[in-house]
């Protein structure tokens, strides 16, 4: 069973990129915040993997942390919750959040994530509220110079995207925004302000 790669990025689209590792191609699915803090096309990646055996396919789900790998373990774990919709849930929010919104049953805040009802929430909380709230973080395996805060980790910048995200905006198109406002703007010391601020001027010209 795969539980790691490491080798360099030959494909990447929106949730998915190719890793090559010693010429051997590994496609790999992602929550939508690791992809976003994959480094540029050729270049190397560390990802924990999670492999996934059925009858018609093996799948191959790749993590920045142990922690979101711990978590995506916890939400498939729960009825009514597949790979996908745990990716989603994992892109939506993020590690931090998501513990944070499961541990205090925020039903809320887990329903704003497309894809997850009342019941799904409701669910959530019922069965892991414990065990999320036990998990700690650790530190990303993707290397920290591929975006402004490693995949899945709390940050102002992370959590401007979750609140464009929540008033409507596609979460593709909210975090092509605010990477195109790292390269432009300094923004050391944004705060989560800011990084609103910025965003939705550009937002509203598209």
């Amino acid at each position: 069973m795969i539980a790691a790669l490491r080798g360099k990025i030959i494909q990447k689209s929106p949730g998915l990129a190719v890793v090559d590792v010693a010429g051997v191609g590994y496609e790999v699915q992602l929550s939508l915040r690791t992809w976003e803090a994959l480094p540029e096309l050729g270049e190397e990646v560390q990802l924990l993997v999670q492999t996934i055996v059925r009858e018609d396919a093996i799948a191959l789900y790749g993590f920045a942390e142990a922690g979101e790998k711990a978590l995506f373990l916890l939400l498939i774990g729960v009825s009514g919750i597949g790979p996908k919709l745990a990716l989603i849930i994992l892109g939506g929010l993020g590690v931090v959040e998501l513990q944070a919104a499961i541990a205090g049953r925020d039903v809320t805040r887990l329903t704003s994530v497309p894809g997850v009802g009342k019941k799904i929430a409701e669910r959530l909380c019922v069965e892991l509220a414990e065990k999320a709230g036990s998990l700690g973080s650790s530190p990303g395996m993707i290397p920290s110079g591929a975006g402004t805060g490693s995949a899945g980790q709390s940050s102002p910048q992370a959590d401007a995207a979750s609140a464009l995200v929540n008033l409507g905006y596609a979460e593709q198109q909210v975090w092509q925004v605010l990477r195109t406002l790292e390269k432009e703007t300094e923004y050391a010391g944004f705060s989560v302000e800011d990084w609103l601020r910025h965003a939705l001027r550009r937002l509203a010209v598209r």
